[in-house]
């Protein structure tokens, strides 16, 4: 329930939850020493999915504290907590921002990921580092969670589809910045809980010899621990998303260009090889189904 941004929407999600009988609501900070110990003591539960964190490039620029906390100093917190009580399965959110300034594309997870260029990149990258040592040292089996760009309803109002349908609404122009030359691998939200739900079953296992891990799978050599890219492995331009846009609304956006900002990069694209060998499922849902989606819950939410 932090402030980042609107604490109502936060609240609006919070009440879709708790309508469900299973819900327990716990108020606590990530970094808090000991909080997280204290709910995996009282549940025991077999599988954790951990997904809050400090998230945005730009953001994480401006106030890079808050996201060492939150996301360096909360992941600690949580494997530490999980280590006194082992569950089956922990899968954890990392970002395709980890793979940085590596030009090769598209991005697979054996690839070397020691370049980021935002600071936010950084924090998750030194989860999945911190998420290693854990899984060797005290058996965890964890998968790290590689997403690419998620949207859908209720997502973060700070992400570029939520900016363009408010400002193209209410007549106000949109920043397109470098120019509109980007590229990425847009994950439709539904397509992203189908993936998770499908690989809480599919824990790592730690191989007898260094030579039993195959080829292309980013099991680690030593640990139960694996990267998986969560992504649709086909990359839509910055303008086609745009236009999905407009025509969902039916409405033109005006448009103002602008340089790329420090901390983004060009392009985005996942090789999902190993989430359809791991889970036999590959997400798809074009831009043409999913904005639809997206722009009729924004439309509704905001009457």
């Amino acid at each position: 329930m932090t402030n980042r941004y609107e604490v109502s929407l936060k609240e609006a999600r919070l009440d879709q939850l708790l309508a469900h009988p299973n819900i327990t609501q716990v108020h606590a900070r990530l970094e808090t020493s000991g909080a997280l110990r204290e709910v995996i003591e009282d549940h025991r539960p077999e599988i954790i999915v951990h997904l809050a964190a400090e998230a945005g490039v730009r953001q994480s620029i401006e106030d890079p504290r808050a996201y060492l906390q939150a996301n360096v100093i909360g992941t600690f917190e949580l494997l530490e907590a999980a280590r006194t009580n082992p569950p089956h399965h922990i899968l954890m959110a990392s970002t395709s921002s980890a793979y940085g300034a590596n030009k090769q594309r598209p991005y697979a997870e054996t690839m070397r990921a020691d370049w980021p260029v935002s600071f936010y990149a950084a924090t998750k990258k030194s989860t999945e580092i911190l998420a290693h040592s854990h899984a060797h040292l005290y058996g965890l089996p964890i998968t790290m969670l590689r997403f690419f760009t998620v949207y859908g309803a209720w997502g973060r109002p700070d992400m570029a589809y939520y900016l363009f349908t408010k400002a193209i609404l209410e007549g106000q122009p949109i920043r397109v910045f470098n120019h509109g030359k980007m590229e990425r691998d847009f994950l439709f939200i539904d397509d992203l809980v189908e993936a998770i739900l499908r690989l809480c079953n599919t824990p790592p296992k730690c191989p007898n010899t260094p030579e039993d891990v195959r080829a292309g799978d980013s099991l680690s050599p030593v640990a139960p621990f694996r990267v998986v890219n969560v992504g649709k492995s086909n990359p839509d331009t910055l303008m086609d998303f745009i236009e999905a846009i407009e025509a969902a609304l039916g409405k033109t956006a005006s448009k103002e260009m602008h340089d790329i900002q420090q901390g983004d990069v060009e392009a985005t694209w996942a090789d999902a090889r190993l989430l359809k060998e791991l889970t036999g499922y590959l997400p798809e849902t074009p831009l043409s189904e999913g904005i639809p989606k997206f722009v009729d819950w924004y439309l509704s939410h905001s009457a």
